[in-house]
């Protein structure tokens, strides 16, 4: 508690800095100052946590293929969106979206997903990348 009447005679030159400062400064300093009954209740601020996106961290990961699924896009759009239930390195199962036209995707395949949302599939978060492990490039068609 000693340690806040000591910021005391800081926090007062502040404000009274506030009343005298240029046109520039006052947005900045119009919020009224917090006492410190209050900030000694409520503490040091703390910071919220960093959230992790669908691959846990990291660029990719490594997965197994559980099983081909086809998925329906959400309202304004028709189409048979190429999914796949994959087991990742980590333990987690999750739904990857494989790009391009036509696959060779089978169980027990091994595939690297990468995060990549796609936006007409509510839930897939992940992309299997094309042309590592056992999931070939896309095939060029003839002219």
């Amino acid at each position: 508690m000693s340690s806040l009447w000591s910021l005391r005679p800081v926090l007062t030159s502040l404000l009274q800095a506030s009343q005298h400062a240029s046109a520039w400064t006052a947005p900045l300093l119009a919020r009224t100052m917090a006492t410190l009954n209050q900030m000694h209740r409520q503490g040091k601020p703390k910071q919220p946590p960093t959230s992790l996106g669908a691959t846990f961290g990291r660029p990719q990961l490594k997965a197994v293929v559980l099983k081909t699924m086809i998925r329906k896009p959400k309202k304004p759009n028709s189409a048979n969106r190429k999914c796949a239930r994959v087991r990742l390195s980590n333990g987690k199962e999750a739904v990857a979206f494989i790009p391009g036209e036509g696959h060779n995707l089978q169980e027990h395949n091994v595939v690297l997903v990468e995060g990549g949302r796609t936006q007409d599939l509510p839930g897939v978060k992940l992309k299997v990348v094309r042309g590592k492990y056992d999931c070939a490039h896309v095939v060029k068609k003839k002219q």
